[in-house]
């Protein structure tokens, strides 16, 4: 049975920074993946899919990007093409197609099972992301056969739908997009608007993301936040990866023919009710923009040099009268589209690691588990640490901490 210091699961962005700084710190390690490099973004990506963050802010710890367009966003086949790339620079240990089937504690560390032969190690780093279930709610049990239901992971296209109008659920990054992509493709939509945080593509010459790097918004640390968990449920950046300055907000939605209604709060076979909340989102919103581009004024103003256009503020979003029920059948939508986010999943996780909800108890990474650590997580240390970006320093953390263990442990 194979005997290595530490065993990474997954070799997504994440994984491969740990592996990279546990290279640089000379600890032997290999990497499990249970298909191929990147393997979600190659397989649980639509079709026009973009990076939401540009390409210069693709940082990897000993990579970044060196292409044409550091401007643009990479597609999903790209960036799985760059993760490749990565991995081969400092010839990653991974052993492609290998799923992890449990993971559990022993007298020496931890032994973990594969279909593809056993491993043990020392040391466990779950790096299988943030993203691994598309947190469905309840009450799509309750939508009536006939009417077909996927998540982003599983649609590709609006041609890969059956004819008809679709009910998008859930204002964010994911829905917007396919909202937009469907209506531009002449489908009838209705989008069932929940929490977001509104933001523009470009704000005072430059992406919006280049002035939350700058200003320091996406290093603020958990230490400094005073109630974390708020924090981590806030709700997720409404972006495109496009150069359209305004992006797709619910304003660009409704030019394109979108009908907005509030959260979906009941289905009951082919009708769907709606709640009479979409002011209230629409408003929430509104403000977290307000503050986010007050915040950059501010820095921009205080900040000698800086580059800054006028402050071009997207106008505020009209509400429109927003129906409270709709038969789905009757008004010819086929289709419900459940962009209402991820979770993480660890069914092969046999260790006292988990809260109630499922998720890993943890501190900047380091579980109660002695060992096992995790990585990718939502605000893990820093706002940005499920960014790209972001890997690098908690890769860097974990991997200083497990060089101290075996340190310690090799003393001893």
């Amino acid at each position: 049975m194979p005997l290595t210091d530490t065993v990474i699961i997954g070799a997504g962005h994440a994984g491969l920074a740990m592996s990279h700084c546990l290279a640089e710190r000379g600890l032997d390690h290999v990497v499990l993946e249970r298909g191929s490099v990147g393997e979600r973004w190659r397989t649980a990506r639509w079709d026009s899919f973009r990076l939401l963050t540009p390409n210069w802010l693709t940082r990897l710890p000993g990579w970044v990007y060196a292409g044409p367009e550091p401007d643009g966003f990479m597609t999903a086949g790209e960036f799985a093409d760059h993760l490749s790339g990565y991995a081969a620079s400092f010839d990653a240990p991974i052993r492609p197609y290998t799923p992890v089937a449990r993971v559990e504690r022993t007298p020496a560390g931890f032994r973990v099972y594969t279909h593809r032969g056993d491993w043990v190690a020392r040391t466990v780093v779950i790096a299988t992301g943030y993203h691994s279930r598309a947190a469905v709610p309840g009450l799509a049990a309750r939508l009536a056969p006939g009417t077909a239901q996927l998540t982003p992971a599983h649609y590709r296209s609006p041609s890969s739908l059956p004819d008809g109008g679709v009910l998008v659920v859930g204002a964010s990054a994911s829905g917007v997009q396919i909202a937009h992509e469907l209506a531009l493709a002449g489908r009838r939509v209705v989008l069932a608007v929940g929490g977001h945080t509104r933001l523009p593509r470009r704000y005072r010459g430059q992406d919006i993301l280049w002035w939350l790097d700058r200003a320091g918004a996406l290093d603020r640390d958990i230490d400094d936040v005073p109630n974390p968990a708020a924090a981590r449920a806030e709700p997720s950046l409404q972006l495109a990866g496009t150069s359209d300055a305004r992006g797709i907000d619910l304003g660009v939605l409704r030019m394109a023919g979108v009908e907005l209604a509030g959260r979906l709060r009941a289905l009951d076979g082919v009708v769907a009710g709606f709640a009479d909340d979409l002011d209230d989102s629409v408003g929430a919103a509104q403000h977290r923009l307000t503050r986010v581009l007050g915040e950059i004024d501010r820095y921009a103003a205080a900040t000698p040099g800086t580059a800054a256009g006028p402050p071009d503020r997207p106008p505020p979003i009209a509400v429109p009268a927003a129906p409270s029920r709709v038969d789905l059948r009757r008004e010819g939508i086929a289709t419900v589209v459940w962009a209402t986010g991820f979770r993480p999943s660890y069914p092969w996780l046999a260790l006292p690691a988990l809260d109630h909800g499922g998720q890993i108890r943890h501190r900047r990474g380091l579980t109660a588990v002695p060992g096992l650590y995790a990585i990718g997580l939502r605000f893990q240390s820093r706002r940005n640490s499920t960014f790209i970006d972001g890997a690098r320093h908690d890769a860097a953390y974990l991997a200083d901490r497990i060089a101290t263990r075996r340190a310690l442990r090799s003393a001893g």
